[in-house]
């Protein structure tokens, strides 16, 4: 297994030239200046990604994150604790919404267990850390020593398949009662207190909202993460799936390659996975706003600016799979328009 350290070495600067290049060409095309809006900053970030290679990512991949959690004991969720191992299945099987929705924008899914209770699953990649991490409200979610494996273990997966040809790489998670810890980890990451971080998750009832909130503020003082050392932060107060995403993101910053975030979750992993790797940040693209509270603090924290909002709070990915059409398209309008001098206009 590499270190973190030789991992974090590999992350290269996004190419300048490209990206210039790339924004005279958008300039040049058969359109007013600037008239396709941020689908032109998109493609000018693909390209500087990209570098000298084609515009094009013909290898899409989502990696759902999957594991269970000890906080769930604490009555964060009205889910049964059982569903996250049904729906690892229905999303092996292809029939979870972020599967449909894989198969329509030409993406493979692919599901990593990281900690869900119960034995292995059929058709996962199985990577079992323990059965569901300690309760946040009592203990450390994990030790630092499995975050930093988790972690390292991630990023090398995600290297290994960029080396096989993976040219875009999605984020998801699956784990009920898993907006808990990542509200606690948001909370610490950004300063802010939990009632700004904490939401409704999986249809918990509003009544409960009190409570939930007193659980993240049980979990921060119980534990006292560092907010300072994000590991420290995501072995102590997050989740298995948080810290495999954090190192999915920073796997894909070291190969190269564009990673679209999903939903409130990934916000929180990619909080901590910029603090240990801050020139992955360009790397990022944010999909969509989550519905979930917290999420416009999350995402003001990382400076980044979501394409849509339509109410989304599924996870699994299903997000960031949407984004990938548009991905498709901001590369489409780069390649193939007509430039204003072939259609021998002057302006």
């Amino acid at each position: 297994m590499a270190s973190l350290e030789n991992i974090l070495r590999q992350i290269a600067e996004p190419d300048a030239q490209a990206a210039q290049t790339a924004a005279a060409r958008l300039d040049s095309l058969v359109k007013p200046l600037g008239s396709l809006g941020r689908l032109e900053q998109l493609a000018i970030q693909l390209a500087s990604i990209r570098g000298d290679q084609p515009l094009h990512f013909p290898a899409k991949e989502v990696l759902v994150m999957a594991a269970d959690h000890g906080v769930w004991q604490e009555g964060v969720t009205p889910s049964p604790q059982v569903v996250t191992a049904i729906q690892a299945v229905n999303i092996v099987q292809g029939k979870a919404g972020v599967s449909v929705l894989a198969r329509a924008a030409g993406a493979q899914v692919t599901l990593i267990d990281c900690g869900i209770i119960g034995p292995d699953i059929p058709g996962t990649l199985s990577h079992k850390i323990a059965q569901g991490t300690g309760n946040i409200a009592t203990g450390p979610a994990m030790t630092r020593e499995q975050a930093q494996a988790l972690l390292v273990w991630s990023a090398e997966r995600v290297i290994a398949k960029a080396e096989s040809g993976l040219s875009l790489l999605a984020v998801g998670e699956l784990g009920m009662a898993n907006t808990t810890p990542a509200a606690a980890m948001v909370a610490v990451l950004t300063g802010a207190q939990p009632a700004q971080t904490v939401g409704l998750g999986a249809n918990l009832p509003p009544d409960r909202l009190a409570h939930k909130i007193r659980v993240v503020e049980k979990a921060i003082a119980v534990n006292q993460p560092d907010p300072a050392d994000a590991l420290d932060v995501m072995a102590k107060v997050g989740g298995f799936e948080l810290v495999a995403m954090a190192g999915a993101m920073i796997g894909a910053a070291a190969a190269g390659i564009p990673l679209v975030l999903d939903g409130f979750l990934s916000y929180a992993s990619a909080l901590a996975a910029c603090q240990i790797a801050p020139a992955l940040k360009p790397y990022l693209i944010p999909s969509h706003l989550s519905a979930e509270q917290g999420a416009t603090l999350a995402l003001e924290a990382l400076g980044l600016q979501p394409y849509f909002d339509l109410n989304l709070r599924l996870g699994e990915g299903s997000g960031a799979v949407l984004a990938l059409p548009l991905i498709d398209a901001a590369c489409a309008i780069h390649n193939e328009m007509a430039t204003l001098a072939e259609c021998q206009i002057e302006l």
